[in-house]
Parts: C-alpha cells; sequence; structure tokens
C-alpha cells in the first residue's frame, strides 16, 4: 500500500518561516500531482498549493506569492516553503498525492495524516 508522512510543522513566529515535507512509499510506479491542504480549528479544509509531473504550480489566493511548492522526484517527496507567515496560515497541513502504483494500474488520490503549524502573532 502507499503511504503519505507529512513533517515540519511546528511553532512560528509570523514574519517567519517554514518548510514541509511530504514523502511517498509503498507500493509506487509514478508519481503525478502532489499537493498540500490545510485545515483551521473549526473550519473547512482549504486547497494550499499543487505541483504536477511537470512541476507546474498552482497557490491558493491566500498563500500566493507567500509559499513555494516544489518536489524531488527521486525521492517521492513535496516541499512546501511557507514564508512571511501570519497567524491565518495556523492549521493542520495534510499532504495529498496522485500516484500510480504498478506500471498498468490505477491511478489514485492519497491522504497523510496532517502535520501542525502554529504560527504566533
Amino acid at each position: 500500500q502507499v503511504q503519505l508522512v507529512e513533517s515540519g510543522g511546528g511553532l512560528a513566529q509570523a514574519g517567519g518561516s517554514l518548510e514541509l515535507s511530504c514523502a511517498a512509499s509503498g507500493s509506487i510506479f509514478s508519481v503525478h500531482a502532489m499537493g498540500w491542504y490545510r485545515q483551521a480549528r473549526g473550519n473547512e479544509r482549504e486547497y494550499v498549493a499543487t505541483i504536477t509531473s511537470d512541476t507546474s504550480s498552482s497557490y491558493g489566493e491566500s498563500v500566493q506569492g507567500r509559499f513555494l511548492i516544489s518536489r524531488d522526484n527521486a525521492k517521492n517527496t513535496v516541499y512546501l516553503e511557507m514564508n512571511n507567515l501570519r497567524p491565518e496560515d495556523t492549521g493542520v497541513y495534510y499532504c495529498n498525492a496522485r500516484i500510480r502504483s504498478s506500471s498498468d494500474g490505477e491511478t489514485l488520490d492519497y491522504w497523510g495524516e496532517g502535520t501542525l503549524v502554529t504560527v504566533s502573532s
């Protein structure tokens, strides 16, 4: 089976930076799009950013210009560099990925368990 494990969450000051990572492991033939969502306490899950296999990136409006998504194909890992953090960036960040598990298999979406980011004012 495929697993996604996030890391890098923690405490940060407003205006500071953090970098999250998410590594995919298990039965993997190829990793297509990878991305991040977040969920603040009491709110619904919000789109943050995605990056495709051709390195095309997309960002949610609230993080555009501040966050940078990247990937390391050799490690099946996606990163999220978060700059100029704001208190409203606080939440649990979830990794997701579209993965093909074999050469002739299906391409499915997978989710990590999440990592908590807390930004102080």
